[in-house]
């Protein structure tokens, strides 16, 4: 299994619409692509900004080919209505990380 695991820094004044946002129309367009079996969403409880919020969103891929078809295909447009979406309100970083169960 393949963890894709999207970590986001969101403006607090946009975060209530932002995470209604991410439930509603990203997330369930990313696991429209059929790339990913299953996500989580979670809050960063030990985010130390007074200006901003984090999150995790986790995506989990059957392989790492999968993966690089959802990057290939899909990641860019998504990304891009996402910084449409809420222009200079946040900042994101990407992890990929394999199962060793």
């Amino acid at each position: 299994m393949i963890l894709y695991n999207v970590t986001v820094a969101i403006d607090i004044k946009v975060e209530e619409e932002w995470r209604a946002w991410m439930k509603e129309v990203h997330i369930p367009e990313v696991m429209e692509t059929g790339k990913f079996v299953n996500h989580s969403f979670y809050k960063v409880m030990n985010n130390q900004e007074d200006d901003s919020a984090s999150y995790s969103i986790q995506y989990f891929a059957e392989s790492m080919k999968e993966l690089q078809l959802y990057l290939a295909i899909d990641a860019q447009e998504l990304q891009q209505k996402t910084h449409a979406a809420f222009p200079n309100k946040f900042a994101a970083f990407r992890t990929v990380l394999q199962s060793v169960d």
